[in-house]
């Protein structure tokens, strides 16, 4: 269903919405972000699927800025930011990551 929104195959591009395009996961895993050009502050992942994530961060990253991720058995990830409480964020991976890759974190960090 397109609802007039710019379609970007392979990303975690509605978050508001119910209708993801990938399954997400229930973890808590301890990790960084960092803002493109910035320094990396300590995140909690909340979500996680191939496609994205949310995480706990006190930001103002505004909607649409690049960032990456770290987190154990993961290497870093380009993102962009999706949606922003102030204090749960959202983000899109530039591109997906692997299932196996991602299964092998649900093993690990499953919440």
């Amino acid at each position: 269903m397109h609802i007039g929104l710019p379609i970007h195959p392979g990303r975690y591009r509605l978050p508001p919405l119910e209708d993801r395009c990938a399954e997400r996961h229930s973890v808590m895993i301890e990790g960084w972000l960092r803002p493109s050009c910035g320094h990396r502050f300590p995140i909690l992942i909340r979500d996680l699927s191939v496609a994205g994530f949310s995480c706990e961060a006190v930001t103002s990253m505004a909607k649409g800025s690049l960032c990456w991720l770290s987190l154990p058995g993961l290497q870093g990830q380009q993102s962009e930011i999706v949606w922003n409480t102030g204090h749960m964020v959202g983000c899109a991976f530039s591109n997906l990551i692997s299932r196996v890759v991602l299964d092998h974190i649900i093993a690990r960090h499953k919440a």
